[in-house]
């Protein structure tokens, strides 16, 4: 069996599932998520356990038994504690703010960039170079952090750019036949 695939899910109180036969639908205190399930995979409600299950052992099912319980597991958590990413923004004059749904964001290019922010993220700027982003859905609340880290990535001379908090960079040194400057 599936390493991952087998291990149950712990339905915490307060949070209610619906199993469908192509999908599991779960409802918490911070709103609802759909998961899919793949063919040939199949869900039970043990109590206060969900457990997934294979038909076949096949490699691609084996794969799915796995992924299934991956991404019940996040649809979990997510309803009940939900997602947060924080990035840090390091260079001098590059800030961030947000208004009325849209981030504008300073990056040294010649104009501020204006990011849509999509429906189920919050995105709060703690500081004009820390901010926060939140939601329940894990996948979505990771995606909108990369998006907004690929406007500047991090540059490995000058450690300038866009990173996630805490994230390490290596610093390279300058060319060694560079004179001057």
């Amino acid at each position: 069996m599936s390493r991952i695939g087998k291990k149950p899910i712990t339905i915490p109180a307060g949070v209610t599932v619906a199993v469908h036969p192509d999908r599991i639908d779960f409802e918490g205190k911070k709103g609802k998520l759909t998961t899919p399930l793949q063919p040939g995979i199949t869900a039970v409600l043990e109590g206060a356990n969900l457990v997934l299950s294979r038909s076949d052992d096949t490699k691609a099912g084996r794969a799915n038994h796995g992924l299934g319980r991956a991404l019940a597991h996040n649809a979990v958590v997510g309803v009940t504690e939900g997602y947060v990413k924080q990035l840090e923004i390091v260079g001098v004059g590059y800030k961030a703010k947000v208004d009325k749904g849209k981030l504008e964001i300073s990056l040294g290019y010649s104009r501020p960039i204006v990011y849509a922010i999509p429906a189920g993220i919050e995105i709060v700027a703690e500081k004009p170079t820390l901010l926060t982003v939140r939601g329940i859905d894990r996948q979505k609340v990771g995606q909108v952090a990369d998006d907004i880290k690929s406007l500047r990535l991090p540059d490995p001379y000058k450690q300038k750019g866009v990173r996630y908090l805490g994230e390490k960079l290596i610093k390279k040194e300058r060319k060694a036949g560079v004179t001057g400057a």
